[in-house]
């Protein structure tokens, strides 16, 4: 008679309806977990009929009960949402996560991070805070603490990062300008001491280009990267002699800021002034009009970075691979009708 095969850590997790990171913090002993969550847990071990090495468990248990969520500015409602992402998987595993909101401030980053070190935290997912340098989390990674950048990278960091595809996300966007027949294009708000800026302002120069519009035409103006953002840069684009006719926007609060400004001077967005976001968050879709924005799927993308930051807990690892988003344009009423078809024609003849 053949032997019963030896029931797995998969076996358990599909018998508790868990995830097997869950399973491993429940056998490594975590307190992670959720008391309700880890009795189911060990429930289905008996049920299955686990074995558990625990001597060799022991030599690469956690001790740890906290995992961080640091987030760069919570209210942005893009950011929101993508902490809800990761607190939704985080709540699956029956892990209660400790957040942080930097404001923007690395200074307060700085601290809050020490703070998670001094409890020995199990592992972090950060969104950097503007002007965060590498050697910010250089203790972080000596100590073998599993960290995740979340949207933000940062130049010459190993640590692995959960991002959308901002380049393209900028091009198509551009496009999407380019095609309704403006010839006089500007992008607003962001700032040089962001990778996420250059890579969205690459992708908005790289389709100017491709599509034939000269570089005298093609306007940056720098800002905040929010309401007030888009507010400033949108002043400052038709005080020009010669004012764009469209921007896209470094997100979708600057779009936001954009569109109130539009609005303050009798001017309406879309008609007078096209205007395209990026992030695509919920209100994006119930603003008045309706802002065109490059979607990301920012909850999708903040579950990604949660189950990463599980996973290189559970396999005691700072190392992991970056993972690149897809992006798509939402196209609704912000941008108004095509100028010209005569232009529109013109320009989309360049695009494959």
């Amino acid at each position: 008679m053949a032997s019963r095969a030896k029931a797995t850590i998969l076996d358990i997790a599909r018998a508790a309806g868990v995830s097997k990171s869950t399973v491993s913090l429940v056998l490594q002993g975590s307190g992670l977990i959720r008391p309700d969550t880890a009795a189911k847990v060990r429930k289905a071990i008996e049920d299955v009929g686990y074995v558990y090495n625990r001597g060799a468990a022991n030599l690469r248990k956690a001790h740890s009960n906290v995992i961080g969520m640091v987030i760069n500015d919570l209210t942005n409602p893009f950011f929101a949402e993508l902490a809800v992402g990761m607190e939704r998987v985080f709540q699956s595993a029956g892990i209660v996560p400790f957040i942080a909101n930097t404001a923007e401030n690395p200074v307060r980053q700085e601290e809050v991070l020490k703070s998670l070190m001094e409890q020995g935290v199990a592992g972090l997912i950060v969104s950097p805070a503007r002007g965060s340098t590498p050697d910010a989390f250089r203790r972080l990674e000596a100590a073998g603490v599993p960290v995740v950048f979340a949207m933000r990278r940062l130049p010459e960091s190993r640590i692995p990062v959960i991002a959308p595809d901002n380049h393209r996300g900028a091009f198509l966007a551009t496009r999407h300008l380019i095609g309704k027949g403006h010839r006089r294009l500007a992008f607003f708000g962001g700032s040089a001491d962001l990778v996420v800026y250059h890579e969205r302002l690459g992708g908005f120069r790289e389709a100017c280009e491709t599509l034939g519009i000269a570089p005298a035409d093609v306007l940056v103006f720098e800002g905040e990267t929010s309401r007030k953002g888009g507010i400033a840069c949108l002043e400052a684009a038709l005080a020009l002699a010669e004012p764009p006719t469209a921007a896209l926007c470094f997100n979708d609060a600057v779009a936001f800021g954009a569109m109130l400004a539009l609005r303050k001077r009798g001017l309406e967005p879309g008609s007078d002034f096209a205007v395209v976001g990026f992030d695509d968050v919920v209100e994006a879709e119930h603003y008045m009009p309706a802002l065109t924005s490059v979607a990301v799927d920012t909850p999708g993308l903040g579950e990604r970075a949660a189950h990463v930051v599980l996973k290189m807990i559970q396999s005691r690892t700072t190392r992991a691979e970056d993972h690149i988003g897809a992006v798509n344009l939402v196209v609704r009423e912000s941008c108004g009708p095509d100028r010209s078809q005569e232009v529109r024609r013109a320009a989309m003849g360049g695009v494959a």
